[in-house]
């Protein structure tokens, strides 16, 4: 089936076509009970990756006395394992295509362990560098691999919703990440943090191992198993996701979530040294304090996100006399991109340099909180979107626009602090909100021209009989 201009993507389901009987049975293969379950294994996996990170940023003062650095040199650390979670992401979710989805946990948690081990042992920069790596390499798996396992299981209605959970849950790290950090710095050393994420990381590996099925079709991994004859496992190409961009659908939307997940990390990154200094907050323990209304925010966020968005596909379908349209699913996104994100963080940097005191305080911890939930509304729907218009690649279609993004925030996240030093952190996230409401207006475009743009380039996009 074709996509072009003039017909949406994917008709009503045709019940009598035995192609798409077929393929309601791979959804048929788990109870809603084992379905469950199976979303609760690989939400705790993709916990990991954000404890990793988040639980860094508040120690990175502590570890550039430790060290006898800068902490702009440290901060060069979340940088490279930004870069490195990027690459990795786009690796694992190849190779989950092919050699199926439990097979790449099996295989990514034990590097996580190890990495984590690695940074706790670390007594130099070169080193920090190093096994910061080999822990982002590690954990990068977790969220593409497991929004591949979502749809894997769930069928098109019920996507969002899942999916919604799933990132809820996984959402749990950032919230509590960044005070579990803070704490074991400032009471104890950031190394023990470091030690904490090995023994998560065990506590994944085990579960996974003993009880997480293969999801992925048995007939894919059946046709991929006779295409891997003569091909080494290295010779895969882990790169080849990144065709997925060619797509305008999946490149402006993927440069919309961009723009809404930078303003978290401008906020998030240069905490110690924006809110920190004004509010003359040295404990690193307070300061990851900080970070969780917007946790808090991103556990709300993310399955009401979900539920919206499921609630607006019906809908919108109705209104259609029963065509479906994928952009409908965007929708759901609108007052998140266009109100919650630019907001926060416009909000955020003209509270720190007007107001003061406790007042200021109180208002920060509501822009983050208005942020969490705001950048949850707005990646949820975009997500479960690249998962319907590309369900056989959904791994890779998530890879591939989280890699995109994590570059693009990997480089800004270099510049932040030499930006807030040069003109300060109100003019800073002015920028940021001006870039966020770029995206809002990405999105609307999306929706509005998206059955056209489909029609531009074609990727492969999925069918009725197919999704």
């Amino acid at each position: 089936m074709q996509a072009t201009e003039a017909s949406p993507l994917l008709a009503p389901p045709l019940s009598s076509d035995p192609e798409v009987l077929k393929h309601e049975l791979i959804y048929q293969r788990f109870s809603p009970s084992r379905k469950r379950f199976i979303v609760s294994l690989i939400a705790w996996a993709a916990v990991i990756p954000f404890l990793a990170s988040g639980s860094f940023i508040p120690s990175i003062p502590e570890i550039a006395r430790e060290l006898e650095t800068t902490g702009k040199v440290i901060s060069l650390a979340v940088s490279v394992s930004l870069v490195t979670a990027g690459v990795g992401s786009l690796t694992w979710a190849t190779y989950s295509g092919t050699y199926g989805r439990r097979a790449v946990y099996l295989r990514s948690l034990p590097c996580l362990c190890i990495g984590s081990l690695g940074v706790a042992n670390s007594h130099g920069v070169p080193t920090l560098m190093f096994w910061r790596v080999v822990q982002a390499f590690g954990s990068s798996a977790g969220m593409s691999v497991g929004a591949g396992v979502i749809g894997d299981i769930y069928r098109l209605e019920e996507r969002g919703q899942a999916m919604g959970i799933f990132f809820g849950a996984s959402l749990f790290g950032p919230a509590i990440a960044p005070l579990c950090g803070g704490i074991a710095t400032h009471y104890a050393s950031w190394r023990h943090a470091q030690w904490a994420l090995f023994v998560m990381g065990l506590f994944a590996l085990v579960p996974v191992a003993l009880w997480l099925p293969e999801t992925l079709d048995p007939a894919v991994l059946d046709k991929n198993k006779d295409k891997r004859k003569g091909i080494t496992f290295f010779q895969i190409n882990p790169f080849r996701s990144l065709e997925l961009l060619r797509s305008p659908n999946i490149m402006i939307v993927t440069l919309a979530g961009t723009a809404t997940l930078l303003t978290d990390f401008v906020l998030m990154v240069p905490l110690a040294y924006t809110i920190g200094k004004q509010y003359n907050i040295d404990n690193e323990a307070l300061i990851g304090a900080f970070f969780l209304p917007a946790g808090l925010g991103n556990i709300i966020g993310a399955p009401l996100a979900g539920r919206i968005a499921d609630r607006t596909v019906v809908q919108w379908r109705k209104r259609r006399g029963g065509v479906w349209v994928p952009e409908d699913r965007l929708r759901a996104a609108l007052w998140g991109a266009g109100c919650f994100v630019p907001l926060s963080v416009l909000l955020t940097g003209l509270t720190i340099k007007y107001v003061p005191g406790t007042p200021g305080i109180v208002l920060n911890l509501c822009w983050m909180f208005m942020n969490g939930i705001g950048v949850d509304i707005t990646l949820t729907p975009s997500s479960s979107y690249f998962v319907d218009i590309l369900h056989s690649r959904s791994a890779e279609t998530m890879a591939a626009s989280g890699s995109f993004r994590t570059l693009v925030i990997a480089f800004t996240t270099a510049g932040l602090l030499p930006l807030i030093d040069t003109i300060g952190v109100a003019a800073t996230d002015t920028i940021f909100a001006i870039i966020a409401w770029i995206g809002f207006g990405l999105i609307l475009l999306t929706i509005r021209y998206g059955d056209r743009m489909r029609a531009w380039v074609d990727v492969g996009y999925s069918t009725v009989r197919d999704n």
